[in-house]
């Protein structure tokens, strides 16, 4: 499972993350995607935005179960 929550994040890259999740609230995207296209999107983002920020957790194979990344200046 993932859990996306951005900030100030472009349009496109909205568009692009609710062809793959679900978009429950304003800047909240949750789903069950595969590493591949996990990191995928992760890329994407880093490269198209510029002043937003963004916070990824997802499930991983460690004593809490899950990962946390993070991106530019969260709130």
């Amino acid at each position: 499972m993932v859990v996306f929550i951005l900030e100030r994040a472009p349009a496109s890259v909205r568009g692009e993350f609710s062809r793959w999740l679900i978009h429950p609230k304003t800047g909240v995207f949750v789903g069950h995607v595969s590493a591949r296209v996990r990191d995928l999107l992760w890329e994407r983002l880093q490269k198209s935005m510029k002043r937003g920020a963004a916070l990824l957790i997802y499930t991983s194979d460690n004593e809490q179960g899950y990962s946390i990344r993070t991106f530019g200046n969260t709130k």
